[in-house]
């Protein structure tokens, strides 16, 4: 990898400031005011965000805690959880991500901006294509992600509360069970992330690490519980689910099971799952490249997460495997009663087999707080794309406004909220299950088919000697990796959230992507400011 961030990245001009820009851009016979490329010569963001607060970006960006505990309702939908293996699908789906990490890691210190990938998937594909992409593949596709976290978390708390011995939160845990009640406290747990964005701004990337970081810890304390409870701990937990009227036991379950550990073609069918919550997630703290303090952050934040993505998710599948037997736990991941009444997942399952109530709690509390994090973590990063795009002049202007009083783009925050709570709603309230908005995710595995081929057409033109090699070489297999899961989306889209919600939000971003292009374009050119001028030289810091 090359060294550090650069401040002027091969061949791709920064703009100019003050006489310089006299030289570098096209005169126009406006005034200086009305002829600026960009919103303004300098973002207004500041360099706020350390090496510790970009790694925690990255790993909310990489859902472990939510991935651990939406497992269940994503296998209940499988046709068979036969020969489905869990630690070797992690590792495979870390594996084909490889590729990836390699492209975000070189990519990010090259063009260190605001925004990320859409920065330069923009300047190599030009506005039109280039942001409408971005803005369908990651921007919008945040959004629905942003919702499917939202109810997660709602489903969190009525699971946690109900294994704590609250039974009036069961409702909560259940999808569908009551949207009102989902739906309202949704609208409270996002609002308030979103006010402490708003109103609060440098407190947003400490709040992402201080909540990442008790996730994590929690998720370790959960690995650690098991270990210790071992198979009798897990044989316990059932009987008390028998007792409190589940059907099956922990051997009828343990012997429902019939078939081998490990088949390719079942494990590699679950890969769309990892595709959703961790792996590919890597774009995270390159969107905030532009408030990044030091070197490692540019360097090392990208693949240090992912190293810790793989080893917490692998570790968490292979301990629910050792403690309760391969067979019992496909056979209990594929049982929808258990699953949706009882909350059976890695979460719930730590909590049971602990023999101590404060254990639990602890457990319980650290998912909580896991899922607030990725929350936390996912408003900063859609408010730096939005301001980003806004600062190109592909969206309204408006949008790159940041507030004086609290150093936050509000405008940015609030379409956030709006947006989001508005697909909250649409799933709680039409589908009534987290699931249903799955479907979303394959406008960013298209998007990544696009930032491949962007990475490798950038080696191509503006690298050299084994930088250029290993850039294109990524480039291309990010690519391949990417089609191929994307391939996998659609073609089992009744496992993957194949709908008219999901697919149809998919289409109109796109659209939307280039219907708003082409009107700003218009827009602005009457003004006397040719906006494609921006898609030519990366943006100011």
């Amino acid at each position: 990898m090359s060294p550090g961030p650069q401040n002027e990245p091969a061949g791709i001009p920064r703009p100019a400031s003050g006489a310089e820009q006299s030289d570098k851009r096209p005169a126009l016979k406006e005034s200086a005011e009305t002829s600026q490329v960009f919103v303004r010569e300098s973002t207004g963001l500041v360099k706020s965000a350390s090496f510790l607060d970009a790694t925690a970006l990255n790993l909310g960006n990489m859902s472990v805690g939510a991935a651990l505990a939406n497992i269940g309702f994503t296998t209940i939908l499988l046709q068979s959880m036969v020969g489905v293996n869990l630690v070797i699908g992690s590792l495979i789906g870390f594996a084909i991500t490889i590729p990836e990490i390699v492209v975000y890691s070189y990519m990010n210190q090259r063009v260190p901006r605001t925004g990320g990938d859409y920065i330069w998937v923009s300047r190599v594909f030009g506005g039109l294509f280039g942001s409408s992409i971005s803005f369908m593949g990651y921007t919008l596709e945040t959004l629905a992600y942003l919702a499917l976290i939202t109810l997660s978390a709602v489903t969190a708390i009525g699971a946690v509360g109900f294994s704590l011995g609250y039974s009036g939160l069961l409702s909560l845990s259940i999808p569908g069970a009551a949207p009102l009640a989902q739906f309202g406290v949704g609208v409270l747990v996002f609002g308030s992330i979103i006010a402490v964005n708003i109103f609060r701004p440098r407190a947003g990337f400490k709040l992402v690490t201080a909540l990442i970081g008790i996730g994590v810890a929690a998720t370790l304390i959960a690995i650690a519980t098991l270990l210790l409870a071992g198979r009798t701990g897990v044989e316990n937990y059932m009987s008390t689910l028998v007792s409190a009227g589940y059907s099956s036991s922990y051997a009828s379950l343990a012997g429902s099971y019939h078939g081998p550990e490990f088949s390719w073609a079942a494990t590699i069918a679950i890969l769309p799952f990892f595709a959703i919550f961790t792996y590919p997630w890597l774009n995270a703290s390159p969107a905030v490249a532009g408030e990044l303090r030091g070197n490692r952050s540019f360097k090392w934040a990208v693949p240090l997460a992912s190293l810790i993505v793989v080893s917490l998710v692998t570790l968490s599948f292979g301990v629910m495997y050792y403690v309760g037997g391969f067979g019992f736990t496909n056979a209990a991941l594929a049982n929808s009663q258990l699953v949706v009444n009882y909350g059976f997942n890695f979460w719930t399952l730590a909590m049971g087999v602990s023999s101590s109530p404060i254990l639990s709690f602890i457990i319980g509390l650290g998912w909580i707080v896991f899922e607030l994090g990725i929350l936390a973590y996912g408003v900063i990063v859609f408010s730096r794309y939005l301001f980003a795009q806004a600062f190109d002049r592909f969206l309204p202007t408006k949008l790159a406004y940041v507030s004086p009083r609290f150093g936050s783009p509000v405008v940015a925050h609030v379409i956030d909220f709006v947006i989001t709570i508005g697909l909250v709603g649409g799933a709680a309230f039409l589908y009534g299950s987290i699931s249903q908005l799955y479907g979303a995710v394959a406008a960013s595995m298209i998007y990544f088919i696009v930032i491949g081929i962007a990475a490798a057409v950038y080696a191509i033109r503006r690298e050299s000697g084994g930088s250029r090699r290993v850039l294109a070489v990524a480039g291309v297999a990010m690519a391949a990796a990417f089609a191929f899961l994307t391939y996998q989306f659609f073609s089992a889209y009744q496992v993957w959230g194949g709908n008219l919600l999901s697919y149809g939000y998919v289409a109109a971003s796109f659209v939307a992507g280039l219907v708003i292009y082409s009107a700003s374009k218009a827009y602005h050119k009457k003004r006397g400011v040719d906006i494609e001028l921006a898609y030519k030289e990366i943006p100011p810091e």
